[in-house]
């Protein structure tokens, strides 16, 4: 039987109820301690041996296995490395080969701008008349024609929650011929996803926010099986090589996943992320995902019954939304930065997005209506309105 919350997992800072794990997930315990080994009797002692003694050379194709029990994926279709602005470029530049007649890319203005920005340069590169089609969330579906060459969305928004439908629009996108991409940087970790089920053809996410591997952690790539050995790598890295050690002259891509591999792995931060993710076994999505509505459900009617200041920014229908609920409210930044001060740690989206995650690994009920509490006091008092809480810093 899975046991919810796991806190005795994880290292948190006492007297800290941490509500941005949508942002940065925790450190879990023992990664202290793996990293240690991986720097002291891997690296240290084994120096260049390692690749092949510690098997460190395979670990990208590994830990992506594990990452694909998490999304729905099967064994063999995901693969680590980079940051996921290189994996939304891998994937993009080779949806457009797939469909060379069409010069559309669509997605929405609730998409992470990064993903947007790596599809500007892109198709700014390739200067072969493409355009870049945003439209509302909600008009996606009714925005697929014939045109449009690959359909790229971020499957929970950002600053609200909102869920798109992945199979109704993946549907859709392949009704009318088009290349389905999907980002799960808000998804993975936080909600049940059925990419096999979902039939598209690629999705990519990141690590350090519900998978808890650490600032920097490597992002994935997942390709469906079916079309693997078709797909090009736009960016054609030595390790993505069908024979990287042949040290030919010419690419020739590897025959499975690890064609989406780039260049060398970032072994000290995927050792984190592989034992960040034990914090998972025995656990299912489903699990996670009754415990994450239930402790949002109930701080969405903590808050609106004491802060009638605050707007729910998010989607009342807890099926709509993934792991995360904002309000909005004029001086959001600063009551946050109260909040902070207070230790309820949950971040700011601009405008005036307030954003907190609920990931039940680590909370219960009893630290939702403890944040709930500290808010109440802020907007009561006013306490957000102090000049301290007002200077912007760098990340918000």
């Amino acid at each position: 039987m899975a046991t919810l919350p796991r806190k005795q997992l994880f290292d948190l800072p006492e007297g800290v109820i941490y509500l941005d794990g949508n942002s940065l997930g925790p450190l879990p315990k023992s990664v202290t301690a793996r990293v240690g080994e991986v720097v002291t009797e891997e690296w240290g002692a084994q120096l260049i041996r390692g690749w092949n003694d510690a098997k460190w050379m395979e670990q990208p194709a590994r830990v992506g296995d594990q990452v694909a029990r998490l999304i729905g994926a099967p064994a063999g279709s995901v693969v680590m490395g980079d940051t996921l602005s290189i994996k939304v470029y891998q994937a993009l530049a080779s949806a457009l080969e797939m469909r060379p007649d069409r010069k559309v890319v669509l997605s929405d203005s609730g998409n992470f701008p990064t993903d947007l920005y790596m599809a500007q340069g892109l198709l700014a590169s390739l200067n072969q008349g493409h355009e870049l089609k945003i439209v509302a969330p909600e008009e996606v579906a009714g925005a697929i024609d014939d045109r449009v060459a690959a359909v790229m969305l971020t499957e929970v928004d950002y600053r609200t929650g909102r869920l798109h439908d992945m199979k109704a629009i993946t549907d859709a996108a392949h009704a009318n011929g088009a290349v389905m991409i999907w980002d799960l940087a808000h998804s993975a970790g936080a909600i049940p996803v059925d990419l096999a089920g979902s039939n598209c053809e690629f999705a990519v996410g990141c690590t350090y926010k519900y998978l808890n591997g650490g600032p920097g952690a490597p992002a994935f790539i997942y390709v469906r099986p079916d079309i693997m050995g078709r797909v090009r790598p736009a960016l054609s890295g030595w390790l993505g090589h069908d024979a990287p050690f042949a040290f030919d002259l010419d690419y020739r891509p590897a025959g499975n996943i690890e064609r989406m591999r780039v260049g060398t792995p970032p072994v000290l931060q995927t050792s984190a992320l592989e034992e960040a993710l034990k914090v998972w076994e025995g656990l299912t999505m489903a699990e996670v995902r009754a415990a994450s509505i239930r402790l949002s459900e109930k701080f969405i009617q903590e808050v609106e019954a004491r802060c009638p200041d605050l707007t729910l920014a998010s989607p009342r229908d807890p099926e709509a939304r993934g792991s995360q609920v904002s309000f909005a409210f004029e001086h959001g930044y600063a009551a946050m930065q109260a909040l902070v001060a207070r230790g309820v740690i949950g971040d700011f989206r601009a405008p005036n997005i307030m954003r907190f995650g609920f990931t039940p690994l680590y909370l219960d009920d009893t630290d939702i209506v403890a944040a709930a509490d500290i808010l109440q006091d802020i907007m009561e008092n006013r306490l957000w309105d102090d000049p301290a809480y007002k200077v912007a810093n760098r990340v918000t």
